[in-house]
């Protein structure tokens, strides 16, 4: 996959209290591709994310994101927390990064109001987010990320701390979202359930040091409706899942 747009080849990290988070670990994510990333607890899940976004240096192995090379390329990350600034409205927190990269209020407004409108926000975006849902909360979020039109977006168990049918509408939100930008995602989360659902490949890691044991593929085609959730193609590929997992979870012989 020259054509990756990300990449992680024979990654180690280990961090300077000693932890040794990944050992070996080897990815690659291509261009509009919706790739998950699942395994235990402390897995490196979230350094791989990490690492992707250029927050975090490897210790050994390589970093690549040929796609990503120009200077209009843009990478965006949405956190397990929302992290919104709660002294600003819903349009200014959408706003932040447009702001930053010099846009005025006036220029980024249609853009803001577009995305806001997007994610079911657009009634939305004089208030404030102590007067939210968490799960609005959490749509203001991935609405910062996607005003920016990126070629990669990551998303770091975004949906864990909302109820199950906010989590599963907001699903299908992003999948929305993703087919309308052609962006690349990685995503993570503990759930094998939202993974297929979600996925066209899902990878995974092994126990700490964390490394990319097994890769499944949901040969399902998209849109993803609600009832797809019942099908026996989700039924199959959550049980292929399921083997892989207890695969990469039991003991050496």
């Amino acid at each position: 996959m020259n054509d990756a747009i990300v990449s992680l080849e024979s990654v180690d990290k280990r961090f300077a209290s000693g932890l040794q988070a990944l050992s070996g670990t080897s990815l690659r994510v291509a261009p509009g591709e919706f790739v998950t990333l699942i395994g235990p607890s402390g897995c490196g899940k979230s350094t791989v994310l990490r690492l992707a976004a250029g927050l975090e240096a490897p210790s050994a192995g390589r970093i690549g994101a040929p796609a990503l090379a120009n200077e209009s390329a843009q990478t965006a990350f949405v956190f397990q927390e929302p992290t919104l600034m709660p002294w600003a409205s819903v349009f200014d927190n959408v706003w932040l990064p447009l702001r930053l990269a010099g846009d005025s209020r006036a220029a980024a407004r249609e853009r803001i109001e577009a995305v806001l409108a997007a994610v079911g926000l657009g009634e939305f975006a004089a208030a404030f987010p102590n007067e939210l849902s968490g799960g609005m909360k959490m749509r203001v979020s991935i609405a910062r990320a996607l005003v920016t039109r990126p070629q990669l977006l990551l998303m770091d168990e975004p949906f864990a701390a909302l109820d199950e049918f906010t989590r599963q509408k907001l699903n299908s939100d992003l999948l929305e979202a993703w087919q309308a930008q052609s962006m690349a995602v990685m995503f993570v989360t503990h759930s094998l359930y939202e993974a297929v659902f979600l996925s066209q490949r899902v990878l995974v890691m092994s126990a700490r040091p964390g490394r990319v044991v097994a890769e499944v593929a949901i040969d399902a085609p998209y849109p993803r409706p609600p009832a797809f959730r019942s099908s026996q193609a989700y039924l199959q590929s959550c049980a292929a899942l399921t083997q892989a997992l207890e695969a990469s979870q039991a003991p050496a012989a």
